[in-house]
């Protein structure tokens, strides 16, 4: 039983003020007929002064899901998600996939139906309090969090608070949900604690050191290494790292459907995107944080070739199939892994320097030729019709110079940029879940304001990212976001699957591809200039570089959005 003088808050507003004490910064949040002790909570914690995190409408929660992923992508700070019962958490989901498959840590709250018909502070009052019941809520995003509770007592706030936030950012990270009944907020809960230091850490993993040395005397021995990385190099002292042990010891780097970068797009060891050539003759694969790091059905290993995946969780347990070869797996952060094994590797540098120099002179002659040949194509995609790796060469153009950095969904292509810097390229994940890189966006971009961060998607991702509600939240929340919409008027990736499944079948001989046209297009311009966004149609290669420049120094200078559409092939 709680003691009379101690004092109170309504649950609502401990659990809010918890967030804050653990370290989150930003609520993203969607109301509903759930959220009165929430809403109270946040009026009765800012009445007494107690810290909050702040908290922000999000009139679509995928929205909201994908601002937490994007702030959490530029601080490394998870954040909270609020959404309304079973309704809201329903379009949480493809943000909690998103997330579960990236390792993004975040904390996810939706309300909970009353359970209670009346009688009680919180009973239900409105039909949708019976419409809404669901017999197990959490069902619906269980298979893509960590951990899942429902609050029962209001005195749980602080330490259910505590456990989600550990737990969330523990290796491997990722998302966890907690079930909100409206009762359980209304009543009192004891505020003497909401301001002390979390009492629960997160746990973080590392490789054993045995398994270190033994990977180090594997490179030390390979004769063809290989590096794939997918989801770049954990910080920018592991990215660093990463691209010194690359040209010290003369190994190809191929970044597979890469989701963040883990070396410089021209760096003298980088040989692009398709592992095919170098994976037929390495004798040691270093997998990087890769989910699947090249394909089984078009590429294979040398026999005898040993493999090392590192990461987080090298062997992505959340996926039932996934069977590629594993000889030594080093679990832990991916930049700590990183500089681990090249303090190892280093002591063999002096006994290897011939075979490492030749190595090396060999690898940067063939990325030379390669990068020069991507370039040379994506120049000849200027015209008629634009391609995709013309617009990314006009991209690394205008943000020469700049603090930039790219997000893709289905837009601007890695191969053609230039980029040099950890932290500059981010792509959708690999789950699928569309309309992920506007609000991913807009999330990084509340977290650097003063930074140029350039959203790209094509015109089906657009559509999927709920448009309207994410242009409302950049002119709410003043974020001067930059927005390329690559519009072909197609579902173009799934044109490219069919083709490469069925490269002579009947669908790639029809003069209209069945289930793939978005045609007739609409003007994307319009929705943004609804809210009030700087907007321009781009259709002649010509007028793209200007125009892209002209579209910056709009958000740098003016600051607010901008979206350029974009017509290409």
């Amino acid at each position: 039983m709680m003691d009379t003088k101690t004092p109170t808050i309504t649950a609502g507003g401990a659990l809010l003020a918890r967030l804050k004490a653990v370290g989150v910064d930003y609520i993203f949040a969607n109301s509903g007929t759930d959220f009165p002790p929430i809403i109270e909570g946040l009026a009765e914690a800012s009445a007494k002064q107690i810290p909050l995190p702040k908290a922000i409408v999000i009139p679509h929660e995928n929205a909201a899901m994908g601002m937490a992923h994007g702030y959490y992508l530029a601080t490394r700070r998870a954040q909270a998600v609020m959404a309304h019962t079973n309704v809201g958490l329903a379009n949480c989901a493809i943000g909690a996939i998103n997330a579960a498959t990236e390792h993004v840590p975040m904390l996810v709250f939706s309300g909970r139906t009353p359970v209670v018909e009346k009688g009680r502070l919180g009973a239900r009052t409105v039909p949708i309090g019976w419409g809404q019941e669901m017999r197990d809520q959490a069902a619906m995003i269980r298979e893509s969090v960590k951990w899942d509770y429902e609050l029962k007592f209001p005195e749980q706030a602080v330490d259910i608070i505590d456990r989600a936030f550990a737990i969330a950012n523990s290796t491997p990270r990722g998302p966890v949900y907690l079930s909100l009944p409206r009762e359980v907020l209304c009543e009192p809960c004891p505020s003497d604690e909401l301001e002390s230091p979390a009492t629960i850490a997160a746990a973080s993993a590392g490789p054993r050191r045995a398994d270190i040395e033994a990977a180090a005397k594997l490179l030390s021995e390979a004769k063809n290494p290989l590096i794939i990385a997918q989801r770049g190099a954990g910080s920018a002292e592991g990215f660093e790292t990463l691209s010194r042990l690359a040209e010290d010891w003369g190994i190809a780097v191929c970044q597979y459907w890469a989701i963040q970068l883990a070396a410089p797009t021209d760096h003298p060891m980088a040989v692009g995107g398709d592992p095919a050539e170098w994976l037929a003759k390495a004798d040691l694969v270093l997998v990087i944080d890769s989910l699947a790091p090249w394909s089984p059905d078009i590429h294979a290993l040398t026999p005898g070739c040993k493999v090392v995946h590192i990461g987080e969780d090298p062997l992505f347990a959340r996926f039932p199939i996934r069977n590629f070869p594993c000889d030594l797996a080093l679990i832990g952060d991916t930049a700590d892994v990183i500089v681990e094994l090249a303090a190892a590797v280093s002591s063999f540098l002096p006994k290897t320097e011939k075979v490492r120099d030749a190595r090396c002179v060999k690898v940067a002659s063939a990325a030379a030729k390669r990068r020069a040949g991507v370039l040379e194509r994506a120049a000849a995609g200027r015209g008629p019709v634009m391609s995709k790796a013309f617009v990314s060469t006009c991209l690394s153009k205008a943000i020469e110079g700049r603090d930039a950095a790219i997000l893709s969904e289905l837009g601007a292509p890695l191969e053609e940029l230039t980029l040099r810097a950890p932290d500059t390229w981010f792509q959708e994940p690999h789950s699928g879940g569309l309309g992920w890189c506007f609000p991913a966006a807009l999330g990084m971009k509340l977290a650097q304001p003063d930074r140029l961060i350039v959203a790209t998607m094509g015109d089906g991702s657009y559509m999927f990212s709920n448009p309207v509600a994410c242009h409302q939240i950049a002119e709410a929340a003043d974020i001067p976001l930059l927005i390329l919409v690559l519009n072909n008027s197609e579902w173009g990736a799934v044109r490219h699957s069919v083709l490469g499944v069925y490269p002579d079948g009947y669908a790639a001989k029809s003069n209209a591809m069945p289930l793939v046209s978005l045609s007739p297009s609409p003007d994307f311009t319009l929705v943004a200039a609804a809210s009030r966004a700087w907007t321009a149609k781009v259709d002649q290669a010509d007028d793209l570089l200007p125009t892209l420049e002209i579209a910056i120094q709009h958000v740098t200078a003016k600051r607010t959005q901008a979206l350029v559409e974009i017509r290409i092939t």
